[in-house]
């Protein structure tokens, strides 16, 4: 655990020759209504401010992907397809002036940065503050197994109804923003690969971006294995700049 952080105080659709940047395809639409065409907060990005770019990942599929079993916390293995996916990211980093990768401490993050790091001759810099979600009793269960009115609890307000015994997600939105602030301030004006999670993701983005917390699973209802979220960084002002564009194998 790194030590204590200040607590932290849709997307438009990307255009076509940013996800030709990326990843020489274009981008799925993009989520609507609540962001912006460049979705901040915190007002502009300083002209001249050093400016962190993260290329935020989520890790590859796991072995419970398909029957979409809710991992958080549990140490659930890449399936062939995601170490496919990990390869891929790989790949696609050695082709961009990274200077750092970062990973959640569970094997599934690690899995999936190491070839990127690897592949870049970087150290795997390992973080537990963008570990996934404990999903309290939802852990290991897809909601089928889930009693009914947790499940439309749940569905009517994932922010502030977590299933019983989870992490309050609320917490978990300032953690994940505390975090990647702390990434780039260590660091400044560099581009960075973070691979981290699901939840965690999308509820940082909702975090730093100013969009209500019991929105995120509307407004970015799916974020793909190994799919970059671009997003800068420059004091307290985040700039979403791409949002789930393919790097490879899907």
């Amino acid at each position: 655990m790194v030590p204590a952080r200040n607590p932290p105080v849709p997307e438009s659709p990307c255009q076509e020759s940013r996800a030709h940047q990326i990843a020489g395809r274009t981008c799925e639409p993009a989520p609507t209504g609540i962001l912006g065409r460049r979705a901040h907060r915190g007002g502009t990005l300083r002209p001249g401010a050093r400016v962190t770019t993260l290329y935020l990942a989520r890790h590859g599929e796991t072995v419970w992907h398909e029957e979409n079993r809710y991992a958080g916390v549990s140490d659930v293995a890449l399936s062939e397809r995601g170490r496919r996916q990990a390869a891929a990211l790989g790949r696609w980093a050695a082709g961009r002036e990274i200077g750092a990768v970062w990973a959640s401490p569970l094997g599934r993050a690690r899995g999936t940065a190491a070839p990127a790091a690897n592949a870049l001759g970087l150290p795997l810099k390992v973080d537990t503050d963008l570990s996934e979600l404990d999903f309290g009793t939802a852990e290991g269960r897809i909601l089928a197994e889930m009693p009914a009115d947790e499940v439309a609890a749940f569905r009517a307000d994932p922010a502030r109804s977590p299933f019983p015994g989870a992490e309050d997600p609320v917490k978990a939105a300032a953690r994940g923003a505390a975090v990647l602030r702390h990434i780039a301030d260590a660091e400044p004006g560099a581009r960075v690969l973070v691979v981290t999670h699901s939840t965690l993701l999308r509820l940082t983005l909702c975090e730093l971006l100013g969009v209500p917390l019991p929105a995120y699973r509307r407004v970015l209802p799916r974020v793909r294995n190994c799919a970059i979220t671009e997003l800068d960084l420059s004091g307290g002002t985040a700039a979403l700049i791409a949002y789930n564009l393919p790097t490879g194998d899907e």
